[in-house]
């Protein structure tokens, strides 16, 4: 629309309001249209066939004043983009990259060594299409998050001090951040799917959006659901589990059962140490220690004999019975791999074995073809971060899971999610299945 003046009988066209918020937007659009196609990947070092369809790769700034920025891979859906479903997917720690699910569980590749090449950081790895790949019936963006996990990186130092609210406002402003890069998804059903610590990111996320599309966000996230697998829920819940799956599954003894559930009146999360029931509770773990917490069936890859130590005397004392050794998280700081086994013996967790994706990660030449800042820019790529010291601020998921599923009210806030799973698998002792 445009409004004409006339002055000294020569007319002189000015733009509205309107149309001055119209080339604004269109200023935008054009941006954001130059940003998707800057991050589209066309090319990966060592991939044999060809993308069976479109990736992309980059960041979003989440904060603009220090330079805070989260890193994501989005892998278009190969069936129908347009109409297949948008799914973020988390992986825990916290500071655990999501690079773990691209590559070890559901991404587009199968990354394996070169025929010859050093299985270490610096060996040479070839990618083949993947035929269970998510991608297959979904759009799938795979985040690095908070800032400091993975290829996520600030360049405001304190922003590595975080938490659960902190995380969950980010990854919101994530969402809002790609979809007004990629607007033609804005409509797609949304879904949030993560495991173990992403039991907190996975419900807290769900529930920073909803509260958001409340007050009017734009765009609106289409949320409809969400999904955990073996998900840190509730340091009571979480932290009675161990014995009854450990017992369930034969790696205890029956006597040694007996005397806890008589000890500890099935109670095992909170012990006092020197109690009876402590004392047994450091037996029973003193019996696992040598079990791989991720799969139970599965070696336990230690990598060095330094790692098997130092891993075997955590386990021995007293910070054998927490978080992430298969206790409960617990309010306050939560410990990582790095505070445990120390420095470079903590960047993968205990029995994983990740020498694939260290070395597809801390390649040059693909984290340019990523649109991944260099190593020498913010450091070398990692799974499980030592960089962020992060604080577990929200307690138990239990109310807002309740909140999310019921359709009830939550800070006057009416939660609209249709669709919620929560599922465990049976051989998994870090965080372990209810029955």
């Amino acid at each position: 629309m445009l409004r004409r003046l006339v002055a000294l009988a020569i007319c002189v066209l000015v733009p509205t309001v309107e149309t001055a918020n119209k080339g604004q937007d269109q200023a935008q659009i054009s941006t954001q249209h130059h940003d998707k196609h800057r991050d589209e990947i066309t090319q990966l070092p060592g991939l044999k066939s060809d993308f069976k369809s479109r990736h992309y790769g980059g960041y979003v700034t989440v904060d603009e004043l220090h330079k805070r920025n989260l890193y994501y891979y989005f892998v278009t859906s190969q069936g129908d983009p347009t109409k297949d479903p948008l799914v973020l997917w988390l992986n825990g720690g916290p500071g655990c990259s999501s690079f773990d699910g691209f590559i070890y569980e559901h991404g587009p590749f199968n990354v394996k060594f070169a025929k010859g090449s050093e299985h270490s950081q610096n060996g040479r790895v070839v990618l083949h299409n993947n035929p269970y790949s998510w991608s297959k019936a979904a759009n799938i963006i795979y985040l690095d998050s908070p800032a400091g996990t993975g290829m996520s990186y600030s360049e405001t130092h304190s922003d590595y001090f975080t938490n659960d609210t902190h995380t969950a406002q980010d990854s919101n402003r994530f969402i809002q951040g790609f979809l007004k890069r990629y607007p033609e998804y804005a409509k797609n059903d949304f879904y949030i799917i993560g495991e173990s610590y992403a039991g907190v990111y996975v419900p807290m996320l769900a529930q920073a959006i909803v509260a958001s599309n409340a007050d009017g966000q734009v765009p609106h996230v289409n949320l409809q659901g969400y999904a955990v697998g073996n998900g840190v829920t509730d340091d009571e819940v979480d932290g009675n589990a161990i014995i009854p799956f450990a017992y369930g599954k034969s790696l205890l003894s029956r006597q040694l059962y007996e005397d806890l559930m008589q000890a500890c009146q099935g109670s095992f999360w909170n012990a006092t140490d020197g109690t009876q029931c402590a004392k047994l509770l450091d037996s029973a773990y003193s019996d696992l220690k040598d079990i791989n917490l991720y799969d139970i069936l599965w070696t336990c890859y230690h990598a060095s004999k330094p790692r098997q130590q130092a891993l075997a005397q955590v386990r021995a004392g007293a910070q054998g019975r927490s978080w992430p050794l298969g206790g409960s998280v617990r309010p306050g700081v939560v410990p990582t791999w790095s505070d445990l086994l120390g420095g470079e013996l903590g960047h993968v967790p205990p029995c994983l074995d990740s020498r694939e994706m260290w070395a597809f990660a801390n390649n040059d030449e693909i984290r340019e073809a990523l649109h991944a800042q260099p190593i020498s820019k913010i450091g070398r790529f990692d799974e499980c971060s030592d960089r962020i010291t992060y604080t577990h601020d929200t307690g138990s998921m239990i109310p807002i899971h309740a909140a999310l599923v019921s359709k009830g009210e939550l800070l006057s806030l009416t939660y609209p999610i249709s669709t919620c799973i929560i599922y465990s698998s049976d051989q998994d002792a870090g965080v372990k299945y209810m029955t």
